[in-house]
């Protein structure tokens, strides 16, 4: 999951290994689960506030820490 601000914007699937990797599977346990609803509207939140870094240039504090296309 990645966040601005603590708005969630995007996610990474898991490849399928992992699925069945108890150290993952627990850390996956112990962060929030989210919705898609909760994603959808933190998503067009950004959208509508022209943040949404997959959609606009945003200047970021960390953009080494974003998926690498």
């Amino acid at each position: 999951m990645y966040f601005i601000q603590n708005v969630p914007f995007t996610f990474d699937e898991l490849p399928d290994f992992a699925m069945h990797d108890m150290e993952i599977v627990e850390m996956a346990n112990s962060c929030k689960s989210w919705e898609p609803e909760e994603l959808y509207r933190a998503s067009f939140y950004l959208i509508d506030e022209l943040c949404h870094p997959l959609m606009f240039e945003v200047e970021l504090e960390n953009p080494e820490l974003l998926p690498i296309d």
